[in-house]
């Protein structure tokens, strides 16, 4: 569902149209701009479970619940308790950051000369897994409640991730460890958003990933 194709999560306009004869939605939308996150989020949770389908597949983030003073985390947060009071058969489906979280952290942190990275203990995974994690929880049972966080198969460090993503893509900056401040920033540094014990873990690591997309662009 899409703007271009006449649907707007936000308004609700042209929603219950698109899910006419739904059972199952996955809900992997996201915001970006000045919008207020958590405003988005809820009101796209309002209008999803206004629909008749059966189960609502909603996609957070592993470890929200630890730094939610931070906006985005804050706002999948109040995603997920959304879901739980909306009435809709739901599952919650938290995932660690993508391997393209290192691109990103790069486009943000230049400076100049400089790339400032945030020091970060991260579990990152392949955004197809990920996609097809969400297909094997919409095509089961809602659990009402969540599922077993899914990351990658081992942990990184941002810092050398990023480091690593700059000389495959033949980009020069010189790196930057930083310490962000709060609760977010303690929240990267001691592991709190790294998966727990049992859960799920995909196949692809960042090195085998890093190439391909060399390869491709």
């Amino acid at each position: 569902m899409a703007r271009s194709r006449g649907v707007d999560l936000v308004t609700g306009e042209g929603v219950a149209a698109a899910l006419d004869g739904v059972d199952a939605i996955i809900d992997a939308s996201g915001v970006q701009g000045k919008d207020d996150p958590t405003a988005f989020h809820e009101a796209v949770t309002r209008h999803l479970a206004r629909s008749t389908a059966h189960h609502l597949v909603v996609l957070s983030i592993v470890g929200c619940d630890r730094a939610a003073t931070y906006p985005l985390y804050g706002a999948k947060l109040a995603q997920e308790r959304a879901s739980e009071a909306s009435g809709i058969p739901f599952t919650i489906a938290r995932a660690t950051q993508f391997h393209e979280f290192a691109g990103l952290v790069w486009d943000f942190g230049h400076k100049g000369p400089l790339n400032f990275v945030p020091r970060m203990r991260t579990q990152p995974v392949a955004v197809t897994e990920v996609g097809a994690r969400l297909v094997d929880l919409a095509e089961g049972n809602p659990l009402n409640g969540r599922a077993a966080d899914f990351g990658g198969p081992r942990e990184e460090s941002l810092v050398e991730m990023v480091r690593a993503y700059a000389k495959a893509s033949g980009r020069s900056a010189r790196i930057v460890p930083v310490n962000l401040p709060g609760e977010f920033g303690k929240a990267q540094r001691e592991g709190w958003l790294l998966p727990g014990p049992d859960a799920v873990l995909g196949s692809q690591t960042f090195a085998e990933w890093l190439p391909l997309q060399r390869a491709v662009s």
